[in-house]
């Protein structure tokens, strides 16, 4: 039991200084213009692959540029890209999830749709599209959303599939109550705890495929400063300049590592079965601390 609580609560200060992290790289990312030193896109050959020093705190790239400011900048791409997957894939996934999980004939043909674009990897998918329409942000999130809906569709459909059976639901369809305030007052309020934690796993899967499709030159043109892109460019400089690969895959792997530990803490905080076995867990814990007090009272009366 002690080994067992110990854990959740390391798990929860983990999701705790996660959920700091993308804190203060969202307030970094935002207010970027007003304290970074250097230009992003500024070039200075005569300092080209300089390493980390007190003018230039992670170094510069082959242009000379500075590779702190361009990852500060390409935390505003990334960030930007990311959220606004996971928004639109949220809203979409969500109302075709509540749709195919209440109606049985809608089901039937728009989970089959899902069906085959699940069959492709989203990073495939992701590819193609993004290959056909053009690397621009638009077209870049378009790709993604289209890549990742099935994932949302899935969950908000399981859940919507086990709410409707619910007393509380069928009372309210003997009554009368319209299909929609069903969907949008009765079973959508009860679903938001999955969906607000895939929501978070979106969020960094869209960066990461960002990230990856830039890396291939596909994602968004120069000069404007990804993370995926720099680690492109350094590919051939890995031995001479370790510095410009490193950095920006440290920004990679802090972002999406800190989201998914965020999410995992909004799933165990938000899960009402989680919350009630730590509620009985400790109820547990504080009756076997009070039994010895009570047994040695009985025993002296």
């Amino acid at each position: 039991m002690g080994s067992r609580k110990k854990k959740s609560v390391n798990k929860h200060y983990m999701g705790q200084a996660a959920g700091a992290v993308l804190v203060i790289l969202l307030l970094a990312a935002i207010s970027a213009s007003l304290w970074v030193p250097a230009s992003p896109i500024e070039m200075d050959p005569v300092s080209r692959l300089q390493p980390p020093s007190a003018e230039h705190w992670f170094g510069t790239d082959h242009f000379g540029r500075d590779i702190f400011s361009r990852i500060i900048y390409a935390a505003q791409v990334s960030l930007r890209i990311g959220l606004v997957t996971a928004i639109m894939t949220t809203i979409l996934g969500t109302i075709t999830g509540l749709v195919t999980g209440y109606y049985r004939k809608a089901d039937n043909v728009l989970m089959r749709i899902v069906d085959g674009v699940s069959a492709f990897p989203s990073i495939l998918l992701a590819i193609a599209l993004v290959a056909a329409l053009g690397g621009n942000e638009m077209n870049l999130v378009i790709a993604l959303v289209f890549a990742f809906w099935p994932i949302m569709t899935r969950v908000v459909r399981s859940s919507t599939l086990q709410l409707s059976k619910l007393q509380y639901v069928e009372a309210a369809r003997a009554v009368g109550t319209r299909d929609i305030a069903i969907l949008f007052q009765h079973i959508l309020p009860n679903a938001l705890t999955p969906i607000i934690v895939q929501a978070t796993f979106i969020f960094a899967e869209a960066i990461l495929a960002e990230a990856a499709l830039s890396f291939l030159g596909l994602g968004i043109k120069p000069p404007t400063p990804t993370w995926g892109s720099m680690l492109g460019e350094s590919r051939i400089y890995l031995v001479k300049a370790p510095w410009f690969s490193i950095f920006p895959g440290i920004a990679i792997v802090l972002t999406v590592l800190s989201l998914n530990l965020f999410g995992d803490m909004l799933r165990d905080l938000l899960n009402p079965h989680t919350a009630r076995k730590r509620k009985t867990a400790k109820s547990k814990v504080e009756g076997k601390e009070e039994q010895p007090n009570s047994l040695s009272v009985n025993y002296k009366a």
